[in-house]
């Protein structure tokens, strides 16, 4: 058997992550690869395409039914999906209660323990990427995920997100052996969005391995609670994420050393492509138009 791959999914809140992931995941399952999905994310919505349900009993939530994660069995955590994917989901604390981080650490701890990664061919984290402290940085931090691939658009707030985690990276880097595997965009339809993301992944000193276009099939799978790979097989999304899914499968060794930037040189970025630019210049023309409207009032 091939050695195991630890890949894990990072990206801004709300930016698609867990839709991408779950469907370069299934895709990777149709190609034959075994795959666990360790959810990461508080929401626990990183298995519900996969498993077609709202959310997965968490081992948080099951440790405290049970009285101590020492008392739960592998059976009890882990669900099996669509392709025979595995599929588990760490869970957290209630909101602005303690630090979710600690049932990362729980989860993959409790998973290693058990044997949860025997037999797989992959294993991906899907994390919650709008900050890499604590619980959040554990796949990154104790050398458990060595490939993280970087969920973003063409949106300031997203490409900041990116950056932000590419400095996480960089910070445990040369400790172990994670590295970025490159970023992909989940296309917004933002002004040149195609050119600041294949920038900005130059700028990082890695590739855009992967640009989704946006497509409306995503959302009615979604509704249905399944990845576009089962709902709608013969599609050109399906087929996009099949393609992600073969550059991931073929990016082994291909991980760099993330070079971050500063946010003035981002937002030089920005410039450089004409975007802050028509920003200010479409908040002109609004304004004008709203005096235009007043004074004829």
């Amino acid at each position: 058997m091939a050695s195991l791959r630890q890949i894990a999914f990072y990206g801004k809140g709300g930016i698609g992550k867990s839709t991408t992931s779950q469907n370069t995941l299934a895709a990777l399952a149709e190609m034959g690869n075994k795959i666990l999905i360790v959810g990461c994310d508080p929401k626990a919505d990183s298995t519900r395409l996969i498993l077609h349900q709202k959310a997965q009993d968490t081992i948080l939530s099951l440790a405290a039914e049970a009285g101590s994660v020492e008392d739960l069995e592998i059976e009890d955590v882990m669900k099996i999906g669509f392709n025979d994917i595995r599929c588990v989901e760490s869970g957290g604390p209630e909101p602005g209660v303690g630090c979710a981080g600690r049932g990362v650490i729980t989860s993959i701890n409790f998973l290693e323990e058990n044997g949860a990664y025997e037999g797989v061919d992959y294993v991906s984290y899907d994390v919650l990427g709008d900050v890499v402290c604590g619980g959040f940085a554990m796949p990154i931090r104790e050398n458990k995920a060595q490939e993280i691939y970087i969920v973003m658009s063409g949106e300031m707030m997203a490409m900041y997100a990116a950056n932000n985690i590419s400095k996480g990276i960089l910070k445990y880097a040369n400790s172990g052996g994670v590295r970025l595997g490159g970023l992909v965009c989940n296309e917004r339809q933002t002004d040149k969005e195609y050119e600041l993301a294949d920038s900005l992944a130059k700028k990082l000193g890695t590739q855009l391995i992967y640009f989704v276009p946006r497509d409306n099939i995503v959302q009615h799978a979604e509704l249905r609670r399944m990845t576009v790979i089962e709902f709608a097989p013969e599609s050109k999304q399906a087929e996009h994420y099949r393609n992600l899914a073969t550059k991931v499968h073929g990016n082994v060794g291909n991980g760099k050393i993330p070079t971050p930037i500063t946010m003035d040189e981002l937002e030089d970025l920005l410039m450089e492509h004409g975007i802050m630019k028509a920003v200010d210049e479409s908040e002109i023309g609004k304004s004008a138009a709203e005096l235009g409207l007043a004074a004829s009032a």
